[in-house]
């Protein structure tokens, strides 16, 4: 299975007809990768005629774009000023957190004291694996998209959609905090902290889950170092180039 498929991309189209519609969905699929892998940093531009050159579309296309990125809080739009990758503030970020350990906490007591099948815990298994093997090369971008993806598979195991959509939601935002306040504690997460959680649900012991959880995002949240830091100048062009050539690992 091709991981970046198993979404962590939020729900939700654009109101145009189907070929428009994919080819909005492809932008918007480009964006907000650049943004969640960090292509792309906090606070930089995004002009909507760079944008609409770099995709080939008009700047009415792009707009439809950014304002769905803006409603996911992923960029912000402003008067005269135009389009930039959101700058969550640290109050911010300690509520993504928070968000984080209620929700994922909460899920983990719902799924019950029986064990998950054994084909969910293969796969949560098998992203461990590839997240551990993105480490091992020095691939940032991906071990980071692979935790998100653990986390979004693991709250899944409660089977309960309006959860996982809002967990997904909350990690693209965490993705944001980490690219303005992480350090290297922050911006993975350990496999051997993975591979517990994972012996705990085959165990059944979901309320061992839910304080591991609990405990595994404070640590996340402990290793941000809350100072900002100043925009850099971003090439668009090169940075949508990579992204669609980019291969992705197979778990």
């Amino acid at each position: 299975m091709n991981v970046k498929t198993a979404s962590v991309l939020p729900l939700g189209g654009l109101e145009t007809g189907p070929r428009e519609r994919g080819r909005d969905e492809e932008i918007y699929r480009s964006l907000y990768t650049a943004i969640v892998e960090h292509h792309l940093a906090p606070g930089a531009r995004l002009p909507e005629d760079a944008l609409a050159e770099s995709f080939g579309i008009s700047r009415t296309g792009i707009r439809k774009v950014l304002q769905r990125l803006a409603h996911e809080r992923l960029i912000e739009l402003a008067p005269n000023r135009g389009a930039t990758v959101a700058q969550p503030s640290v109050q911010e970020a300690r509520e993504v957190f928070a968000a984080r350990r209620i929700v994922e906490c909460a899920a983990l007591t719902e799924i019950g004291r029986e064990p998950p099948p054994v084909a969910a815990l293969d796969e949560l298994k098998r992203i461990v694996a590839a997240e551990t093997d993105a480490q091992a090369r020095g691939d940032k971008r991906e071990a980071i998209h692979l935790s998100g993806l653990f986390h979004l598979r693991v709250l899944a195991l409660a089977d309960n959609r309006p959860l996982s959509d809002f967990l997904g939601q909350l990690v693209s935002r965490t993705s944001l905090v980490i690219a303005m306040y992480g350090t290297p504690l922050a911006a993975g997460c350990n496999r051997c902290r993975h591979e517990q959680l994972i012996e705990l649900l085959a165990a059944g012991d979901t309320a061992a889950a839910a304080r591991w959880m609990d405990e595994h995002l404070r640590e996340i949240e402990a290793g941000c170092a809350f100072a900002e830091s100043e925009p850099q100048a971003t090439d668009l062009k090169r940075i949508f180039a990579e992204i669609a050539k980019r291969p992705r690992s197979e778990v």
